[in-house]
């Protein structure tokens, strides 16, 4: 299969919003070339080998940012450009300033897919517990009780660089002991099955609607022999599964997790906890209110940049 990178030129400001709307018409994650995030490196350990660079001699783009993603040619993303420059283009209305609002389009064959994401997909520190690592890197844990995610992003990203992924693994990370069983909703690459596996996790069953998704977590799965046991299947939302479990994660947009909070609800044991993310400031409180709508008692809301995640629980009182 053949792909669509879409890049857009924008600001520094706007990356988060010019995200969203990447995320909204269909990608699960995005690759950030950011001029700001060079601004603040010193020499360092940047080479693929491990050794010193100065990040002035790194190839980078000198001003404002470049957002990508990639489609699979079936998502017919090249009718969609022109919405997407216009979207782009009005975040002026919200006080953001837009750049030059360029949307260009490049296809990237199969054979090339990991020479697309090299120069963008290098080893990351979620939590003081979890690390995300490319598949291609050679990277060794730096502690005993480091833990390492081994990903290829593949065709559904999710690889651990987005701030609604790291919030995810954040929240796992808080409400987690060892034992417990887990839904894990909209699984993308299978990064937060697998990170719930390596925290002690028992019996972990993760769901997408998009069979290409699937395919590609369960090719990661099997980079993590600690995760061989998730059971991953195609499945809109949690429709049609009863379970008992302990958790249900979701790292899906906003507009998703409302019609998931019942089917969530009816799956999870009482206590059980209910995490959220790929939720976009302005819909906080749509998502917020639709928990406690829906019996939830939100324990706490934890932001990253322009997102939010929220750790929810079925009232132990609930019968």
């Amino acid at each position: 299969m053949d792909w669509t990178e879409v890049s857009i030129i924008t600001s520094s400001e706007a990356v988060e919003a010019v995200s969203n709307i990447l995320m909204e018409d269909g990608a699960t994650g995005v690759s950030i070339e950011d001029a700001k995030d060079f601004d603040k490196l010193k020499a360092g350990r940047y080479g693929r080998h491990g050794e010193i660079v100065d990040p002035a001699s790194l190839t980078h783009v000198a001003t404002g940012a470049i957002v990508s993603a990639y489609f699979p040619n079936n998502k017919n993303i090249q009718t969609k450009v022109p919405e997407i420059t216009k979207r782009v283009q009005q975040l002026s209305s919200f006080g953001l300033n837009p750049g030059p609002a360029e949307v260009t389009t490049n296809a990237v064959e199969d054979e090339n897919w990991r020479t697309a994401w090299e120069k963008y997909y290098h080893p990351v520190s979620i939590t003081r517990m979890l690390t995300v690592v490319p598949s291609w890197e050679d990277y060794q844990p730096k502690t005993d009780f480091e833990k390492i995610i081994r990903l290829d992003p593949g065709m559904a990203f999710g690889t651990g660089t987005h701030p609604t992924t790291q919030l995810s693994l954040q929240a796992l990370e808080i409400v987690m002991h060892g034992g417990e069983s887990v839904l894990d909703v909209g699984t993308g690459s299978g990064v937060l099955s697998i990170a719930a596996k390596l925290m002690g996790a028992g019996n972990v069953q993760a769901f997408d609607v998009d069979d290409v998704a699937v395919k590609s977590a369960k090719k990661n799965i099997d980079l993590n022999p600690a995760a061989k046991d998730i059971q991953i299947s195609a499945n809109d939302l949690l429709k049609g599964i009863h379970e008992h479990v302990d958790i249900v994660v979701a790292n899906i947009l906003a507009e998703i997790i409302v019609p998931l909070v019942p089917q969530a609800f009816a799956n999870l044991k009482v206590g059980g906890y209910f995490l959220t993310s790929g939720i976009i400031n302005d819909k906080y409180d749509l998502v917020k209110q639709a928990m406690v709508d829906g019996g939830f008692q939100v324990l706490e809301s934890m932001k990253m940049k322009d997102w939010y995640a929220i750790i929810a629980q079925k009232p132990k009182d609930e019968e």
